[in-house]
């Protein structure tokens, strides 16, 4: 096939996903109004319809309501916080009732930058030119085509969920928002089939509740397409910070692993110091991070790092098996 007619084609192929991020880009503040709308109708219904008829009140509503408020409240940080720019200036910490407190040994010390622990080898961050935006940039940071910036340990953009791209500051909040969809869509699931059946009027009996029956069982439809969906999702996810790799890195990685390979090497991946160090850096709790019940309280916190500086495995200060030259650089567009 001639080459004039295949680079044509790769062309309009560019040109086409180039229109279709603008527009999913240019709908996402649709996107997010419909995800509220469908998270409100599907809790309201939850708390009039299921809730009541739940065992053991006193334990079970408490459990309800904090789980609700994770759910709005992730979600409300993952749309609002910025996922961390290389251009925006170095972040103030943060004060005020939504900031959860530092672990008393923590407490005079800073949990951003090179911190924390005697036990971590944190290093600063090699600096690269991005071809794009000509912008000086940290190690895993990439240039987000959407946004037309380069972000902080970038992960993706996310159009259709929050409108914005997942990076160093506001990942943590997209994966807890991620599980609580998951709890919420799987207890709505179990608990809420004999409504459904109500509902579709099998039974002799007129429906009882404000909510009418159709918004319950298109809620309960979608909380089962969530489970299943965002269960893969956020199981992927978690399996990703386990690794201590994004979703980019992860498709890096994969190449790495595959060129070293060919020619006998062995990749390793530097910043994978093991599933439980990783979890503990990625949601910075632990014996030098937050207390843990940050992971179930909705409150803010910082990030172990500020993005220019990572902790690494002891010994390394780059990838073993990745040869100079051979590093994978944003995707070039023209």
């Amino acid at each position: 096939m001639p080459q004039w007619y295949t680079r044509h084609v790769f062309r309009c192929f560019k040109t086409l996903e180039r229109l279709a991020d603008k527009l999913t880009g240019a709908a996402g503040p649709v996107f997010v109004t419909l995800a509220i709308i469908l998270l409100s109708t599907g809790v309201l219904c939850f708390f009039e319809v299921i809730q009541p008829s739940l065992p053991w009140p006193w334990l079970t509503t408490p459990a309800c309501i904090l789980i609700a408020l994770n759910l709005f409240a992730h979600y409300y940080y993952v749309c609002t916080i910025s996922p961390g720019f290389v251009s925006d200036p170095p972040r103030a910490s943060g004060t005020g009732w939504s900031w959860a407190r530092k672990r008393d040994a923590s407490r005079g010390r800073q949990l951003t930058g090179v911190r924390w622990s005697e036990d971590l080898r944190v290093t600063r961050a090699a600096v690269s030119k991005c071809r794009k935006c000509g912008e000086m940039r940290p190690e895993r940071s990439h240039h987000c085509r959407i946004c037309n910036r380069c972000v902080l340990k970038y992960d993706h953009h996310c159009p259709v969920r929050i409108n914005q791209c997942v990076g160093l500051h506001n990942e943590r909040h997209f994966v807890l928002f991620m599980v609580y969809l998951v709890i919420s869509s799987f207890f709505y699931a179990v608990f809420g089939w004999k409504k459904v059946l109500l509902g579709l009027g099998w039974f002799d009996e007129s429906w009882p509740y404000f909510m009418p029956p159709v918004a319950f069982l298109l809620t309960y439809i979608l909380s089962v397409v969530m489970f299943l969906a965002v269960s893969a999702m956020a199981g992927w996810h978690l399996y990703m910070v386990a690794s201590g790799e994004t979703s980019v890195e992860t498709q890096d990685h994969e190449h790495y692993r595959r060129v070293a390979k060919q020619r006998g090497d062995t990749f390793v991946n530097c910043y994978d110091l093991g599933w439980r160090t990783n979890l503990e850096l990625f949601f910075n709790v632990g014996p030098n991070g937050y207390p843990l019940y940050t992971l179930f309280v909705p409150l803010r916190i910082e990030p172990y790092t500020d993005g220019r500086a990572w902790a690494r495995r002891p010994g390394f200060e780059a990838h073993l098996g990745v040869r100079p030259g051979e590093e994978l650089t944003d995707e070039d567009d023209d």
